[in-house]
């Protein structure tokens, strides 16, 4: 009975959190193609340049294998003979997975990983969430330098940009702190708060104490200077392809025939649009697209269709790489396994990411 009823409750929360993304993305899209007409926007990207293409697809693969090394790194103190296979086959699936349901792509790469690799999923969710604080520290540290090279009135365009990046500073060093006295403290500081919980719910003290466990695990596995050098600099080299990329797309589109394009406006598009990759919207749809267009419409000068034309086609190709790799690589790769069921991906391991 317990069980029937907070299974209906999660499927709810489910529901809840599902509807909320996809209400998210669409005003979002709305912001962003309200004001302009989706056919011209068509139009426009229907005219991109191929080879250009083809040159943003390569650098959106490089970024991700780079990332699937980085992860190697991460995991190597666990098992530094990893296949790569498999690191880039499940970072890529789960990309796919996020584009139709946000959450559920990095528990799907975890699950995967971890059965491929015979490593604990709980592990593998912790070097995930250390992955993910990587990245924030990374975007924090690409919007900084937005700010300081822009020769474009950056704050008044964007007043809440340097406010974000102070309240990520500080969110990051009070979560640094934190685990700062669960990896010291582990027992003694785990035990206190578990037993403070304990107090008000059991189910929440019992999943803090798995979060604990899966940070705890994560964060130790990566071990040696060595690898904490080569992670800081596939950190660094991800931003830098990631703000080529952004800028090879505004070529794709002869963006440079109206005026001129630079690899610093990639960087500063790049920082800003991904901002939007941060909201939980399917794919990071319509949130990209708002942040993306309004970068060039207000710090840039370029027309609205146009702007509104570069969110569209550079999100719809990563959208249609993302799944359509994935689905390769499950069918032909890796579903003759048969290693994954229905019950490995839980509704119980969604909520607890």
């Amino acid at each position: 009975m317990t069980s029937d009823k907070s299974e209906k409750i999660l499927t709810f929360r489910n529901i809840l959190n599902y509807s909320l993304s996809f209400i998210l993305a669409g005003i979002f899209l709305y912001i962003a193609f309200h004001d302009v007409h989706f056919e011209d926007v068509l139009e426009i990207a229907s005219n991109a340049n191929p080879f250009w293409m083809l040159i943003f697809i390569l650098l959106f693969y490089l970024g991700h294998i780079i990332r699937a090394y980085r992860w190697k790194f991460i995991l190597h103190s666990v098992k530094p003979d990893t296949k790569f296979s498999h690191l880039f086959g499940s970072l890529m699936i789960g990309y796919g997975v996020n584009c139709i349901t946000p959450k559920l792509g990095e528990v799907t790469r975890a699950v995967l990983f971890g059965k491929w690799e015979g490593l604990s999923r709980s592990s593998m969710f912790g070097t995930i969430i250390l992955e993910r604080i990587i990245d924030i520290i990374a975007l924090a540290f690409s919007v900084l330098v937005a700010i300081v090279i822009s020769t474009e009135n950056i704050r008044e365009s964007f007043p809440w940009l340097l406010t974000t990046v102070y309240i990520s500073g500080a969110l990051i060093i009070i979560f640094i702190l934190f685990l700062y006295f669960i990896l010291k403290f582990e027992e003694k500081f785990s035990r206190w708060i578990i037993q403070l919980l304990n107090r008000f719910s059991h189910s929440l003290a019992d999943k803090v104490a798995y979060i604990f466990s899966m940070l705890t695990q994560g964060f130790f596995s990566l071990k040696g200077r060595k690898n904490y050098y080569i992670t800081f600099m596939l950190s660094a080299l991800i931003i830098i392809v990631y703000a080529f990329t952004s800028y090879i797309g505004l070529i794709m589109l002869n963006m440079q025939l109206i005026q001129p394009v630079t690899f610093k406006m990639g960087w500063v598009l790049m920082s800003i649009s991904s901002i939007g990759v941060i909201i939980p919207t399917p794919g990071s749809t319509g949130s990209y697209h708002t942040l993306a267009k309004s970068t060039l419409v207000l710090l840039y000068g370029f027309g609205e269709t146009v702007s509104a034309a570069y969110a569209f086609l550079t999100h719809i190709i990563s959208y249609i790489l993302f799944i359509l790799t994935s689905v390769i690589i499950y069918f032909l790769f890796y579903k003759k396994k048969n290693i994954v069921t229905n019950t490995d991906i839980s509704k119980s391991q969604v909520e607890e990411l």
